[in-house]
C-alpha cells in the first residue's frame, strides 16, 4: 500500500516540523495566527497579513448564543454533558452555506469575476456589475451580502480600513465594494457581511476559496468552546426547552 503523502507536517523522535519549520523556534518566535498562515499558505505572513488574519479571526469568533453554530453547541452540551468535544463538534457541523460558510462561495465568485475582468479587460467594478446582471437574470442570491441582524455590519469597515492601512487592499476588495453598491441599487439594500469582507481580504492575500470556510471554522471554534464552557458552568442539564406546535394527524383517545 502506498504511504499517505503530506507537505504539511512531519516529525522524528526528537523534532517536529510544520511546512519545513522546526516547531521550537516557531513556538518561541511566532504567533498562532502565523502558524495558521504557515499551515494554509506554506509561508509565514507579513506583519500586515498577520493583523488582517487576527482581525478576521476576532470578527468571526462569536455572534451570540442564538447563532446556529453556538445554539447547536449549547443544545448538545445541555443533553450530553459528558462530552465537550461532541458539543463543539455539533457547533462546527452547523456551519454551512447559510451560516458562516458563504465566505468560500464568495471567494469563488470573486475569482470568477476577476478572471472575467482580465479576459474581457474590465475593471473590478464592471465585472461586479456583470455578476449582479447574472444574479438578477437567474434569480440567484449573491453570497457575502445581507445579514439577518445588521443593517450595517461593523466588521466590514474595520477589516477593509485595516486592509487599506496595511496596503493589502486589492481587486477583491474593490470587486466586493462595487458588488454591494450595485446590488443595493438594483435589487434591495444588501449590506456586505463578514463572509463577503473576509472573502475579499483572503482573496487579496492569495488564499484559495476553501479558506473562506476553513478560517471561519478556526475562529468560531474559540467562541464555541466558550459557549460550551458557559453552558456547563451556569446551566442545569436539559435546560434548553422550546415550544413545539403539533399539527399532524388528529390524536385519537384509546
Amino acid at each position: 500500500m502506498d504511504p499517505w503523502r503530506t507537505s504539511i507536517a512531519t516529525s522524528s523522535a526528537t523534532n517536529l516540523w510544520i511546512r519545513g519549520q522546526a516547531i521550537a523556534p516557531l513556538m518561541r518566535n511566532a504567533t498562532f495566527t502565523d502558524a495558521i498562515a504557515l499551515l494554509h499558505l506554506g509561508r509565514l505572513p507579513s506583519a500586515g497579513e498577520r493583523k488582517l488574519l487576527d482581525a478576521i479571526l476576532i470578527g468571526v469568533c462569536d455572534h451570540g448564543a442564538g447563532a446556529p453554530s453556538c445554539a447547536a453547541a449549547r443544545l448538545a452540551a445541555s443533553g450530553n454533558r459528558s462530552s465537550i468535544s461532541a458539543a463543539v463538534a455539533a457547533g462546527v457541523l452547523a456551519i454551512g452555506d447559510e451560516h458562516g460558510g458563504a465566505g468560500s462561495t464568495c471567494m469563488e465568485m470573486i475569482a470568477a469575476g476577476l478572471e472575467r475582468a482580465k479576459a474581457e479587460r474590465l475593471t473590478p467594478s464592471e465585472a461586479a456589475a456583470k455578476t449582479v446582471d447574472a444574479a438578477v437574470r437567474d434569480h440567484r442570491r449573491l453570497p457575502g451580502l445581507g445579514h439577518r441582524v445588521h443593517t450595517t455590519d461593523p466588521r466590514v469597515k474595520a477589516l477593509f480600513d485595516l486592509a487599506r492601512a496595511e496596503a493589502l487592499a486589492g481587486d477583491g476588495l474593490l470587486f466586493m465594494e462595487a458588488l454591494e453598491k450595485d446590488a443595493s441599487a438594483r435589487i434591495k439594500p444588501l449590506p456586505m457581511n463578514i463572509d463577503g469582507a473576509l472573502a475579499a481580504v483572503l482573496h487579496d492575500m492569495g488564499f484559495p476559496p476553501p479558506s473562506g470556510r476553513f478560517l471561519f471554522i478556526v475562529g468560531r471554534v474559540a467562541g464555541l468552546t466558550a459557549e460550551v464552557a458557559e453552558e456547563l458552568a451556569r446551566e442545569k442539564p436539559m435546560r434548553i426547552t422550546f415550544d413545539v406546535a403539533y399539527d399532524g394527524i388528529p390524536l385519537k383517545n384509546e
